[in-house]
């Protein structure tokens, strides 16, 4: 009977800006463009797909619950059935995924095969970031663990930033389909990156299927699940209609769009940075700080959208501190997960696209029901008050953990 090979040993964590380290985080980064890419381009396409797919804007919005869904489904089955594969092979397959994915967007001949296409995309996203998070948590020591799983964020930040406003200009230009096929070879430029620079890993322990769903019995977990699916779902509310919302609102012209995204692009770069360092000092304090200025944002969205210059300034806060709840968000989870770490770094993403399929399908609502397009912003103001009271929860069953503990 023949022994299995030994695991690669982990690389030994070293300092964040080591050129090694910081190439190895790089790659993973990209891969983190191209999935922000593909998954808010939608928005700021929207009226050109369902131009192209014959259906209105409301009903062209549920490609993007379709991309959420399938994150909210992909995420913890890929998680738990990956958890005992090598790190660096499940990123390249992950990638591969998206490649699959996004040709079929590309090619879909209408909105049916289009839902189906976007939900396949989705799927592979939340383990993705997930993946890529441990990886990167274990490159560097502990006290670096945020920045580094925050420079990873930094390509869905980066996304936002560049990615997203050049593929909707091309989509704008070339068709939307263009913006799809941009993203097919940047995911395929990730997995020639990952192959090449990021150090192979070993498997990801011992936990089996059921250590890792065993993450779900954990209150903790599931307040916090709460907080970025329900609370979060307040920023998606508002910006899934981003585009509407500019044109028709604020009176903009319809290329101006791109400029309102740049806007949210670079409030989301800045609000990851700043998420990683925040979380290393006081992640628990960063969480509630962020959720709290998310709500107070989102309840001056509707007037600040009624001109261009405070309609750019609100966008641009929003996706600031969005960016860095998403960030604590990611190391809440991983922290109170336990040894399900593979699931509890994949479910934030899970959960925040359910936050994206509940935004988009309450904004929907309310627009088709003829309360206009700045109503959107009072739901989300809503759904973020109710993640509040989760994490109040979250806060509470904290302190007596805490109190037990010593």
């Amino acid at each position: 009977m023949t022994a299995r090979a030994a695991a690669p040993p982990a690389p030994a964590p070293t300092s964040l800006g080591t050129p090694r380290v910081a190439v190895a985080l790089v790659a993973l980064a990209l891969g983190g463009f191209a999935i922000g890419t593909t998954e808010f381009v939608t928005m700021g396409l929207l009226p050109d797909i369902a131009t192209g797919v014959g259906v209105d804007i409301p009903t062209a919005g549920h490609v993007i619950s379709a991309y959420a869904l399938g994150v909210v489904v992909g995420a913890p089955v890929i998680a738990a059935l990956g958890s005992r594969l090598p790190r660096r092979g499940l990123l390249v397959g992950l990638m591969a995924a998206v490649v699959a994915g996004n040709v079929l967007s590309a090619l879909a001949p209408g909105s049916t095969t289009l839902l189906l296409a976007r939900f396949v995309s989705g799927l592979p996203h939340g383990a993705y970031f997930g993946v890529a998070s441990l990886v990167a948590a274990a490159l560097v020591p502990p006290a670096l663990r945020g920045r580094a799983v925050s420079t990873v964020m930094l390509g869905l930040a980066a996304a936002t930033l560049a990615g997203v406003p050049a593929a909707t200009w091309l989509g704008q230009t070339l068709g939307w389909r263009s913006a799809y096929w941009a993203v097919v070879v940047l995911a395929a430029l990730t997995v020639v990156a990952v192959l090449a620079v990021v150090p192979p890993t070993p498997q990801g322990g011992d936990a089996g299927i059921r250590t890792e769903l065993g993450a779900l019995r954990r209150p903790q977990v599931l307040l916090t699940l709460v907080v970025a699916t329900v609370g979060f779902g307040g920023m998606f509310a508002v910006y899934s209609y981003i585009a509407p919302i500019t044109t028709d609102v604020a009176g903009l012209a319809r290329g101006a769009v791109p400029w309102v995204l740049l806007a949210f692009g670079v409030g989301g770069f800045l609000g990851t940075a700043l998420g990683g360092r925040l979380a290393d000092l006081a992640l628990f304090r960063s969480l509630v700080g962020a959720m709290v200025t998310v709500l107070a944002l989102l309840l001056v969205v509707g007037p600040a959208a009624a001109t261009g210059p405070t309609l750019f300034a609100v966008v641009l806060l929003l996706a600031m501190s969005a960016s860095t709840l998403v960030v604590c968000l990611q190391l809440r989870l991983m922290e109170v997960a336990g040894e399900a770490q593979m699931l509890g770094a994949a479910l934030n993403h899970s959960a925040l696209n359910a936050a994206n399929a509940l935004g988009a399908w309450l904004g929907g609502v309310v627009i088709a029901a003829g309360h206009g397009y700045a109503a959107p912003s009072l739901v989300g103001a809503a759904l973020a008050a109710a993640g509040l009271v989760a994490l109040a929860a979250s806060a509470r069953l904290r302190r007596r953990e805490l109190r037990a503990a010593t």
